[in-house]
């Protein structure tokens, strides 16, 4: 045998071997706002008819609407699919009797880092809702007693779960860049936001968390929705692929400084694995090379809307009077101007389970 194809046969062994470790996850709770949220706001009734609570919104896997904010599945559904776990039920309907065996997931569409109460002091008065990340976090804390008996149980419960701090943080810009605040002047919100995930990351820990992954922002400059709103006649506004430079300058900050953070919190809780989720960088791949990934429709055209450019129409969102959906969403990565599709959650989730897009890999979890 020569070292070329023993070399390839222990590769090949090493990957088997790799793929083939159990991981012992028994739960997931998740928080974060509506990239995760499995049908919060849906059964909280705070919207009278959501479109998120009819087709096309799930038409891709489940055939029916149930409350996620795209065509199918999302990244936290992939994860759950990938420990063998069922999909995460929202906090709502575990407060209705669902089981909460395998875990909770709190996130809510338009959910921020920051409280209401922030961005009612500065007139932003635009928020979906006020579940914060706070807000969230308080539920977990109600739920716990439900969950575990004592310190002990909590303990050993918790350290077979895995805790999905995000992605949020994104709606706390949204809402003031849709206003017309500029990048730098939200800059200054920025080591706000940082703190409050970290914050709410730390209080986890200290509730008896041990395996935590905290996501990073999108690149919103790619986003149908930005691309729509700060349309530019300057070409030098754009980067090759077409996306606006200035708020993907923006995602990276917050991003460097998230990583900072929590390297700060690795130093303080050295007994606990705390993950970082690229979505940003795995996001800008299918950007890049949208061809490659099987996005012949585009990276930066909406599936479903009311036309224009982008397929974006605020007067004409998806779901609403004036919009359609695109006959095939997988060979698109944008669902609906805001969110993405099942297609591409299901790449980003892969890129967070083998490693590729999270520091460190979801599957090295150590037995």
């Amino acid at each position: 045998m020569n070292c070329k194809i023993l070399f390839l046969v222990i590769l090949f062994l090493t990957l088997g071997l790799a793929l083939s470790i159990p991981q012992n996850y028994e739960s997931i709770f998740n928080f974060g706002d509506s990239l995760s949220d499995t049908g919060n706001l849906l059964l909280s009734g705070a919207l009278a008819f959501p479109v998120i609570g009819q087709l096309p919104y799930g038409k891709t896997f489940f055939q029916h609407a149930t409350g996620r904010c795209s065509d199918g599945r999302l990244i936290i559904d992939f994860i759950a699919e990938a420990f063998s776990l069922p999909y995460v039920p929202p906090y709502l309907a575990v407060k209705q009797g669902q089981s909460a065996q395998h875990g909770v997931n709190f996130a809510f569409a338009g959910a921020t880092a920051l409280d209401a109460e922030f961005f009612f002091e500065r007139n932003i008065s635009i928020l979906w809702t006020n579940n914060s990340l706070n807000v969230q976090l308080n539920w977990f804390r109600d739920l716990k007693s439900d969950l575990c008996s004592d310190k002990e149980s909590c303990d050993d419960f918790f350290k077979k779960s895995l805790f999905m701090v995000g992605e949020i943080g994104g709606n706390d810009y949204n809402y003031a860049f849709f206003l017309g605040g500029g990048s730098k002047q939200l800059r200054s919100m920025v080591p706000l936001v940082v703190g409050a995930i970290t914050d709410a990351t730390s209080a986890l820990i200290e509730e008896g968390a041990a395996e935590l992954m905290v996501p990073g922002n999108f690149p919103i400059g790619c986003s149908a929705v930005y691309l729509t709103l700060f349309e530019s006649p300057n070409k030098e506004d754009y980067d090759r692929h077409g996306c606006l430079k200035a708020f993907n300058a923006f995602a990276k900050y917050h991003n460097s400084q998230i990583k900072k953070a929590l390297d700060m919190l690795r130093q303080k809780y050295p007994h606990v694995r705390i993950m970082y989720a690229d979505y940003y960088g795995a996001a800008m791949r299918f950007v890049h090379t949208p061809l490659h990934h099987g996005f012949y429709g585009g990276t930066l055209k909406a599936c479903c809307g009311g036309g224009g450019p982008y397929n974006f129409n605020n007067s004409a969102r998806c779901g609403h009077a004036g919009s359609e959906a695109c006959q095939d969403p997988s060979i698109y990565s944008n669902w609906d101007g805001i969110h993405l599709t099942e297609a591409a959650y299901r790449y980003i989730a892969l890129a967070l389970i083998n490693g590729s897009s999270s520091q460190p890999p979801l599957l090295s979890r150590p037995l």
